[in-house]
């Protein structure tokens, strides 16, 4: 059994062309149709958009105790 996917979108009028098939003529095939959850609405894709960002000594260096050559 060969598989092929497809995605496309329901017209207007409710219905679903499919072209470029790879399958021959006459031959049967099984349509089975699965909605697609809208991925935009579910999660926020940008959870810190809009937050405050604050640096607090920025040009302090960060983890100095960490190296062992300046130990």
């Amino acid at each position: 059994m060969m598989a092929h996917r497809i995605e496309t979108i329901v017209k207007q009028d409710r219905t679903l062309t499919l072209e470029n098939l790879p399958f021959h003529s006459g031959e049967q095939v099984e349509v089975i149709i699965f909605s697609r959850p809208r991925r935009e609405s579910q999660t926020n894709r940008y959870p810190l958009r809009g937050t405050i960002v604050q640096y607090n000594d920025p040009t302090e260096p960060v983890g100095q105790d960490d190296w062992e050559v300046t130990q």
